[in-house]
């Protein structure tokens, strides 16, 4: 195949800018933010859950101590009323009057028993009050970092992309200038070299597979007509000579 040094130089070009856009695709695919907002989604999702576990026993606990009281509630009226038969003297005989002080003995130990469940209660309700007040600033804190590091990300992203739109311009531009078949050879072999399908001979060294061309393959260049398009022994790339090839 034939081309104009001048092609074969903006072939050059062409294989900038893709390798440009390849390192934009890269660094945008490889964001620290990307990983930063992972991290914190699984560290939201976690708080979240135990910030729901801790607002159940918080409600467990109330209703708890809820019924708790009720009960105490319930003995000291009961209690009440019997000390008030009591001591209205309405009670004569010895047995019901024995009956009844035991019945009141009993209650006042069954009103300190539950009060007593009051208290234990009302201590875990607080904990679990605590807990979920704690985690719930936990959350409001991993979900602002979340949401500046979703803004940070999207900042570059959109620089990023803007970078690429730019590119792909120039690309498009400078791809227009070659010959067609040229390109299509540079786009073959591009694919099949992990993106780069042309490199410049440069002191005698193939930029593309960075092997220094022995002396016979630098005396194949050298007697290579100037529109010919050579090829790289090592790598098979378009070998694009330039004045700096030290021919």
């Amino acid at each position: 195949m034939n081309a104009a040094p001048a092609d074969q130089i903006r072939l050059l070009d062409v294989q900038a800018l893709d390798t440009r856009l390849t390192q934009l695709a890269h660094k945008r695919k490889n964001l620290p933010e990307h990983e930063e907002i992972q991290s914190l989604e699984a560290d939201l999702l976690q708080v979240r859950d135990l910030l729901v576990a801790s607002r159940t026993e918080e409600g467990d606990t109330a209703r708890e101590q809820t019924k708790a009281e009720s009960d105490v509630d319930q003995v000291r009226q009961r209690a009440a009323r019997d000390q008030k038969r009591l001591d209205s003297g309405q009670v004569t005989n010895p047995k019901d009057l024995e009956n009844l002080q035991s019945e009141i003995a009993s209650l006042a130990r069954r009103q300190g028993d539950l009060e007593d469940v009051v208290l234990e209660v009302m201590e875990r309700h607080e904990a679990a009050t605590e807990r979920a007040a704690e985690l719930a600033q936990r959350v409001e804190a991993v979900e602002a970092k979340t949401e500046d590091a979703v803004a940070r990300r999207d900042a570059a992203l959109q620089e990023i992309d803007a970078e690429a739109g730019t590119v792909r311009g120039e690309r498009e531009s400078a791809a227009g200038s070659v010959p067609a078949d040229l390109l299509k050879l540079y786009e073959k072999i591009r694919e099949q070299q992990g993106g780069v399908g042309a490199a410049r001979l440069f002191q005698r060294r193939c930029e593309g597979c960075q092997l220094e061309l022995n002396i016979t393959e630098l005396n194949e260049v050298r007697q290579a007509p100037q529109d010919a398009v050579l090829r790289c022994e090592n790598c098979r790339r378009v070998l694009v000579r330039t004045p700096e090839s030290g021919l």
